[in-house]
């Protein structure tokens, strides 16, 4: 049955959920408080990534965040501070950093990530698209044995999941990269990754939907989201009042901020990440994450991307020139005889990925209203898991069988979460 339905949100999940249901024949609506021309739909590193396997709350995390809170252009920096959101998602988070949460989080991570990647291809290949996407995998390139060592045990548990992975020596390296001078011991190869350009995709999608009439009412913030008893009525924008029968939230991390206002706990924290675009050629063909700096970088169409560090500081756009700097130090670090202008650094930006306590994204609904469906929390993985969130939202909707299961996706898992030993 045709629905009329609204997006919160217009990054690439709101997009790629807009996408499947207007392809099931419904009438669609996204309002986003932007333009819908930057942020972390714009700035991330365009991997598609099996590899990915293990959830930002991993054993270690807590002591390594510790450790790096002194160093404010360390990869992973987290800003103290005392708010009371903050507080109940780092408990939350050192709860979710167990052996256990890994366990179970890993097939479900590999699951999604590989039902987007075949989604992705999909969309190229229906002829409605001109937009780049390659399958070179990842190389995981290390500086020392012992980063090498822990990179090869995250390999091994990729192979257990069914994925193809090699250790690499240097020369091998050279063999997948003979224009590079590397500064490295090694790397393990991921086959199973792809890469994109996502300032090349983002503007062929939404010019796609507007021509399949979907509706965008841009710059429009949302004040308020009316709704009796079990359903959501309407939406208050800055400038207007949208009725629909169905909405979905993908707000990024201002979900939560959203999901207050219909009494739903949503936790989630704004993981705010850099890249700068080097122009000028750089020879690099292979994307390539330098394991101990945890800098990504990617060959995009018509320039290289150099992306990284998770700075948890509040929702802010403010740019860490440190942060930057130790972007570019670590690329000109294990790529020998690279330089990175300045005028690339000058112009770096940054965007906010929406990161859950555990990991794992929230997909689903929620027993409070019946017509809302809640997409978000993708946190690293947003780019690669668009089209499969996108999919498995518009088959909620359309109360059709799920292309995958989503227990672990579960949107109010942490609802019953007791905060009494948490003194705030």
């Amino acid at each position: 049955m045709k629905k009329e339905i609204i997006i919160i949100g217009g990054g690439i999940i709101g997009l790629c959920c807009a996408y499947y249901l207007q392809q099931d024949g419904h009438q669609v609506t996204i309002v986003d408080k932007s333009d819908i021309s930057s942020g972390a739909s714009f700035v991330n590193a365009g991997y598609i990534t099996p590899s990915h396997i293990i959830p930002l709350a991993a054993p270690g995390m807590i002591t390594k965040g510790l450790k790096w809170m002194l160093n404010s252009s360390s990869p992973f920096y987290i800003k103290p501070r005392l708010e009371a959101d903050f507080l109940k998602w780092s408990w939350l988070f050192k709860k979710s950093a167990t052996a256990k949460n890994v366990a179970r989080s890993i097939p479900k991570i590999k699951e999604i990530n590989l039902l987007s990647r075949e989604l992705y291809v999909d969309m190229q290949n229906s002829g409605d698209f001109d937009f780049h996407l390659e399958r070179k995998g990842l190389l995981m390139c290390y500086q020392t044995d012992k980063e090498g060592e822990a990179e090869w045990n995250m390999g091994k548990l990729a192979i257990e999941e069914g994925l193809h992975v090699e250790n690499l020596t240097k020369s091998a390296v050279k063999k997948l990269e003979p224009n590079i001078d590397f500064n490295i011991k090694g790397a393990i190869y991921f086959d199973s990754d792809a890469h994109m350009t996502p300032t090349n995709f983002m503007p062929q999608m939404i010019a796609f939907l507007k021509q399949k009439g979907v509706q965008f009412y841009t710059n429009e913030p949302i004040s308020d989201l009316q709704y009796e008893k079990e359903k959501i009525v309407a939406v208050q924008t800055s400038k207007r009042t949208l009725k629909a029968d169905e909405f979905v939230l993908s707000a990024g991390t201002w979900s939560s901020i959203l999901a207050k206002k219909l009494r739903i706990q949503l936790p989630l924290q704004a993981g705010k990440g850099y890249r700068i675009d080097v122009t000028e050629s750089t020879g690099i063909t292979m994307p390539t994450i330098l394991a101990e700096a945890k800098v990504a970088v990617t060959p995009m169409q018509g320039f290289t991307r150099f992306a990284g560090t998770m700075e948890l500081g509040g929702i802010n756009h403010k740019i860490n020139p440190k942060r930057v700097k130790a972007i570019a130090n670590a690329a000109e670090t294990f790529y020998n005889g690279l330089k990175i202008p300045e005028n690339s650094i000058a112009n770096a930006a940054c965007g906010l990925r929406p990161c859950s306590p555990d990991g794992l994204p929230y997909i689903g609904k929620t027993q409070y209203y019946q017509n809302l469906t809640v997409a978000t929390g993708h946190a690293m993985m947003g780019w690669s898991l668009g089209p499969a969130t996108g999919k498995l939202v518009s088959e909620l909707i359309g109360v059709k069988p799920t292309s995958m299961k989503l227990e672990g996706f579960e949107v109010e898992r942490f609802r019953f979460a007791q905060f009494k030993d948490l003194k705030i």
